[in-house]
């Protein structure tokens, strides 16, 4: 894909419009008509693999599944790619419904910190997915993190646990999981 394609676009994307784009080298989600183009450093996608290499023997006990890269269809005007997923059906589904999700997980980075915090929190409660897991990792020098576990309430997220650089994140929901801030770094 290069970018003259995206900025040729005429109007508003529709969710065929991005379907058709096919497979990217950036991370391309469609918001509202809009395009999210964002691409991930280094430090993110090792933080991204170590994330997963923790979530995943949790999951798989619970009889869930965590893909590697999930596409979320929130509705006809939705469909995000966070960071990691935590959902009911078999991986083997290209994109997945909000209702299939249990659990969201994204990584902030210096392009998208508002996103994450802010834009795709909101989009994800309003889909109802239960739980959000918000990484926030130091832009300076990636040597610390902050992880945030917020449970859906209504129609927002609260948080449900956190944990500072040294810390662990536990919670029994929504399943047993324990984060080490420590092995998120470890790379």
């Amino acid at each position: 894909m290069s970018m003259g394609t995206l900025d040729d676009h005429e109007g508003p994307w529709t969710e065929a419009d991005w379907l058709a784009l096919g497979e990217t080298h950036e991370r391309v989600e469609l918001f509202d008509g809009r395009l999210l183009v964002t691409s991930a450093n280094d430090d993110h996608n090792e933080i991204m693999g170590n994330l997963r290499d923790s979530l995943r023997p949790a999951a798989r006990a619970a009889g869930l599944r965590a893909p590697l890269v999930p596409n979320v269809r929130l509705n006809s005007e939705r469909t995000l790619i966070p960071d990691l997923a935590v959902k009911r059906s078999p991986i083997s589904t290209t994109i997945s419904t909000a209702d299939e999700v249990v659990l969201v997980c994204e990584i902030t980075s210096p392009s998208n910190a508002a996103n994450d915090r802010v834009k795709k929190m909101l989009a994800y409660a309003e889909a109802n997915i239960p739980w959000y897991l918000l990484i926030e990792p130091d832009f300076i020098d990636y040597k610390s993190v902050t992880l945030r576990l917020f449970r859906l309430v209504r129609d927002a997220y609260v948080v449900h646990a956190a944990a500072q650089q040294g810390e662990t994140l536990v919670s029994c929901e929504p399943f047993p999981m324990s984060i080490s801030t420590e092995k998120l770094l470890d790379y």
